[in-house]
Order: structure tokens, then C-alpha cells, then sequence
């Protein structure tokens, strides 16, 4: 038994050595290679399988896919001039408005009065020309070459707030005859119309040109807009409002705001032989009688097209809706709303200690505002607007580190009904 146990080690040795030596060194002395170091990649499998052309085929697309070398890294200053380069482009484009007054700007100033209000007035720079306000009077020198948002003290110590202002205030800060159509209501025309660049719209009613000039940004360089007004007086107000705007839009912008509203004087219901050649995308009528107008602009007006009226009750709907009907207009009635904001107040609570009780007020309730805080106040070209809007910080120290009660509710005073608004659409009758 030992010496078979002998005799199979020494077998297993033998073949362990010659296995070995086989292994290093073939029958052709060369060293024989790895099995990993001679596997094939699974692209190089699939070249060998296939055609010599089409296997060049596919090498070169693998050659085309390789990543690309890596990049010489470049100097640090070219890279802070490539990362600036956008920067300074949008700097470039947005420096105009961002600069300093110009002279010929409208700049409006707001300052904060007792009783909660604020005061807001409206002024065309010049160099020699001083703005006047309850607080002061404020040289408009001291205004240009400075930036809008900073505060300027007036003669009497008043803190003024000095910014360019934007067109709904424009609009209901500018001088006015009639009525003018409050921004709130153009926003909701202007969605009930869907006016879109290059439109073609007709409004009826100039007034003081609130309404041209909304429509007058809304078309665009390549829209146009018809204005058609029978009195002259409002006529006449209306083309200065938009010029103004536009003048000294041009002082503080890059481009141009466009000249695209033609100022009609003329009544609209004798105006049918002027709108033979025209197409209307858009029809807006603020009169006091537009069923009137109906008949005048519907053939101008394009299949589908919304005209928006603009009515002051409710009653002026129904019988714009009755001639409608009556005359068998191809109008369709789509919606009648009344536009409405509810304004509120958020201000810190102001903190009274009883040894009983503890009372919270805020500042708006101990002092009651005056009653007519919505009044307008023209001065040569100077337009005051008080409003009721009030955001007083705490100045003491002690209420300022500390947290302070906040109360929320909706403002004292609240703005009043301007108009019904409502949307008609043109449409096809059937043939009978």
C-alpha cells in the first residue's frame, strides 16, 4: 500500500513539472502568451467575421467615434475674457435703462405722508426746471446724471423716491379729458382680443390715448393701429400723451417706441368708405353708444375676429346685446366680466403694555386716513396721485432686533367698478 502511495506522488509530480515546462516554453521555444492578453475586443470579432471592406468600414467609424485629445489648457486671462463676454453683452443691451436721467425723461417721485399715503409725481426733467411737491421743492439738476431708485432729500428735508415710471402709471398719472380706461380693464381687453405683432386692431374713442398707447406696444413696429375720435379737444390730448411717452421713451431706451397709431378725428359711423380696404384683426370700441359702430366695422373685420366693448353698466350691455339681436348682426356674445381687485393691508403690529391685557394694533388703525385718499392733483406738468399703500418700517431698535407681529387683512379702501367688459366674436351665418 505505501509503496502504491509511492508510486501515484511520484506520477503527479512528473506531470506537474512537464505541464509547467510545456507551458513556458512551447515546441517552438517562444514564451506562450496569456489567454486574457490574447482576447479578442468585441469589435475586433466582429471585423474578423465580416468582409475586409466592410470591416475598413467599420474601423473608420470607430476611429471617427474616439474621444478627442485633450485640450492645451489655456491662459487664465483668456479664460476670464471668454466667461466676460456674455456678461458684457448683457450689460451692453440693458445699459440704457439701467443709466442715469437724462434730461427730457419723465421721472416720477414718490414720497410718504402721514395718515398711511403716498404721494407720486410725475415730471419731465429739464435743467432748469424745479419739481414741486408738499414736502419741498427738488431742483431737477440734482435729479439728472443720477440712478433711478435712490433717494433724494427736497428744500424742506423730504425723502423722495426717484425712479422711471411704467406705462400704466404714466397712464393714470398723464394729463386727461375724458375718462380714461384703467390699466387693470386694457389688460383684460388685450386678452380678450389675443393681439399679437404685426395685428391691424381699430379702436373707437381716443379719449386721452390710455388705450393707444397699450395697443401701440401690444402690435409692434409691424402692427398698426386706427384711432378714431369725434371731438377734438380729446382728439388733440390723446396725440400729445403719445408723443410725450414716445419722446422720452426714446431718451432712456435703445429702441425706439413705435410709431404706429394713426389719430383719426372723425366719427366712426362715417368712416365706412375708409375701412373698405382695410382688414381688422382686432376691434375695440369705447363709446357711449358702440352698437352704432357695429354696423361700420364687422365688414372690415375678419372672420373669427374679437371686437371688445368697452361699456360703463349694465344696461349699456343689454342694449348693445338687443341691436345686436334686432339688427342681426354676425356677432356672438362669448363673455361679460366686470374686472376686480381686492387690495390689502400687511403691516407690523404695533405694541401697546396694559397691566391687564396686552393690545395689538397696527399703525393704519390708530390713524385714520383721510376720506378722499384717491384724489389727483395736476400742477403745470406735474401730477400728484395719492394712494393708500403703506409699508413703514419699525425704526426703533428694540422692534427691529426682535420679532414683530404681523396683520393681515384687506385694505380700508378699495377700488371702485370701472366697466363691463365684453367680448364678441365675429362669425359666418349658414346659408339658407
Amino acid at each position: 500500500m505505501r509503496a502504491w502511495r509511492a508510486l501515484r506522488r511520484a506520477v503527479a509530480s512528473s506531470s506537474s513539472s512537464s505541464s509547467s515546462s510545456s507551458s513556458s516554453f512551447p515546441a517552438d521555444g517562444k514564451p506562450r502568451r496569456r489567454a486574457w492578453e490574447t482576447s479578442l475586443s468585441p469589435l475586433e470579432r466582429v471585423r474578423r467575421l465580416l468582409p475586409p471592406e466592410e470591416a475598413a468600414a467599420v474601423a473608420r467609424g470607430a476611429a471617427a467615434a474616439a474621444p478627442l485629445p485633450p485640450r492645451a489648457p489655456r491662459d487664465q486671462d483668456e479664460e476670464e475674457t471668454a466667461a466676460a463676454a456674455p456678461r458684457q453683452a448683457l450689460v451692453e443691451a440693458a445699459g440704457p435703462r439701467s443709466g442715469p436721467f437724462r434730461a427730457g425723461e419723465l421721472a416720477l417721485a414718490e414720497m410718504r405722508r402721514k395718515h398711511n399715503s403716498t404721494v407720486k409725481l410725475l415730471c419731465r426733467l429739464a435743467a432748469e426746471a424745479v419739481l414741486s411737491s408738499p414736502g419741498g421743492g427738488l431742483p431737477h439738476r440734482d435729479i439728472i446724471g443720477q440712478l433711478p431708485g435712490q433717494v433724494l432729500r427736497t428744500s424742506d428735508g423730504k425723502r423722495l423716491l426717484l425712479r422711471r415710471p411704467s406705462l400704466d402709471e404714466y397712464v393714470l398719472l398723464m394729463p386727461r379729458g375724458a375718462t380714461i380706461a384703467y390699466p387693470k380693464d386694457i389688460s383684460a381687453l388685450l386678452m380678450m382680443m389675443d393681439i399679437h405683432p404685426g395685428d391691424t386692431v381699430l379702436e373707437t374713442g381716443s379719449g386721452s390715448g390710455a388705450m393707444s398707447l397699450f395697443l401701440s406696444r401690444a402690435v409692434g413696429s409691424k402692427g398698426r393701429v386706427l384711432s378714431y375720435e369725434m371731438r377734438e379737444d380729446h382728439h388733440n390730448l390723446a396725440k400729445k400723451n403719445y408723443r410725450h411717452w414716445r419722446s422720452a421713451w426714446e431718451i432712456g431706451h435703445v429702441d425706439e417706441w413705435p410709431d404706429n397709431v394713426e389719430f383719426i378725428l372723425k366719427d366712426i359711423s362715417t368712416a365706412a368708405a375708409d375701412l373698405k380696404s382695410v382688414t381688422l384683426d382686432a376691434v375695440v370700441l369705447d363709446m357711449l353708444n358702440p352698437q352704432c359702430a357695429l354696423p361700420v366695422v364687422h365688414p372690415s373685420l375678419k372672420q373669427g375676429g374679437v371686437c371688445a366693448v368697452y361699456l360703463a353698466n349694465i344696461t349699456q350691455v343689454i342694449d348693445l346685446l338687443d341691436r345686436i339681436r334686432s339688427w342681426k348682426l354676425p356677432f356672438l356674445c362669448e363673455r361679460i366680466i366686470e374686472v376686480t381687485h381686492r387690495s390689502w393691508s400687511v403691516l407690523p403690529a404695533k405694541l401697546k403694555h396694559y397691566k391687564s391685557s396686552q393690545m395689538v394694533e397696527t399703525q393704519e388703525s390708530i390713524e385714520e386716513p383721510p376720506q378722499n385718499e384717491y384724489e389727483e392733483i395736476h400742477i403745470q406738468d406735474e401730477a400728484v396721485l395719492k394712494e393708500s399703500e403703506y409699508n413703514e418700517s419699525l425704526g426703533d431698535a428694540a422692534e427691529t432686533n426682535h420679532s414683530v407681529p404681523y396683520i393681515a387683512r384687506p385694505s380700508h379702501w378699495q377700488e371702485a367698478h370701472s366697466a363691463f367688459l365684453t367680448k364678441l366674436r365675429k362669425f359666418r351665418p349658414l346659408l339658407s
